[in-house]
């Protein structure tokens, strides 16, 4: 047992006689992150640690179940388990999500907040006090920290892109970009900023959202609002709304500014994390263009 774990009531073995109860049903309350495990197994001691480190920062708002695989065999069997590490994330009695093998930190705050799980929530016990919500310039300075103790982790300058962007710092984000090795310029996550730093640039110099509404408001053929608009909703939040505008260019004016509409949309599909809403204006788009 991980001293982490031996001071942490947020980590916790589970087993095959108190899974349901210690696992299943407590989901209904608190989302349970299944860490499957092994002793022999080297990619299990560089995640296992970060794992316990979230779960004591989280504070309950979610809880870390440690299964060892050699001892639990009839659970790795249950989850089909392949390969170790792996871990799956269980909500309300159902499984959730899941990913195998090692990830950086960073990585795993992503796939968390993906689920709505972030620090600061509320723990289990009602008079537990909430942990800090870490500002994106907290971020940043802590993943700064942690290149300068590894300036050979080229995972932590993908994470400082990630972070540069979430707190609106574009062009420091976009030359971190530029500078990951071929290895990173490819990942997902890598691709799905490159196209968010596409949307946030077209802001620059950008009329407010009062101020797009009064332009489509007098020509509700003023595709440059439009398309405007569509990216500002985009960037706050209001995905729907944000595509719709797109959509409409689309469907209107298809050809506008080289077909920019769908470049827009294609990006978009590239940033969001809903699949349902991606799935539902992909096949908009796709009535649209064929």
């Amino acid at each position: 047992m991980s001293s982490a774990q031996s001071t942490s009531e947020h980590i916790f073995d589970a087993t095959t006689a108190g899974f349901e109860n210690d696992v299943v049903n407590a989901s209904l309350e608190t989302p349970i992150l299944v860490d499957l495990w092994a002793e022999w197994c080297g990619p299990c001691k560089s995640l296992g640690p970060i794992l316990e480190k979230l779960a004591v920062e989280f504070n309950g708002a979610f809880r870390l179940a440690k299964i060892d695989v050699d001892a639990e065999q009839e659970l790795a069997a249950m989850f089909g388990v392949r390969s170790i590490p792996t871990v799956i994330l269980i909500k309300g009695g159902q499984m959730a999500d899941g990913f195998a093998g090692a990830q950086p930190e960073g990585q795993i705050r992503e796939f968390l907040a993906r689920h709505g799980i972030v620090a600061g929530e509320p723990g289990v016990a009602d008079d537990e006090a909430p942990a800090a919500v870490e500002s994106p310039e907290d971020a940043i300075n802590r993943i700064q920290q942690d290149i300068a103790a590894q300036p050979d982790n080229a995972e932590l300058k993908l994470d400082l892109a990630l972070a540069l962007m979430r707190a609106g710092r574009v062009e420091p984000a976009q030359a971190e970009l530029d500078a990951l090795p071929a290895n990173l310029a490819t990942d997902a996550r890598a691709v799905r900023l490159r196209s968010q730093l596409e949307l946030a640039r077209a802001l620059a110099g950008a009329p407010s959202l009062p101020e797009l509404n009064q332009r489509i408001a007098a020509n509700g053929d003023d595709w440059e609002a439009r398309d405007l608009l569509g990216v500002r909703l985009l960037i706050e939040g209001e995905e729907a709304a944000g595509l719709d505008q797109f959509l409409d260019i689309l469907k209107r004016q298809r050809d506008w500014n080289d077909g920019q509409a769908k470049k827009r949309l294609l990006a978009a599909f590239a940033t969001l994390d809903d699949t349902a809403l991606v799935g539902t204006y992909r096949r908009k788009m796709a009535s649209l263009v064929f």
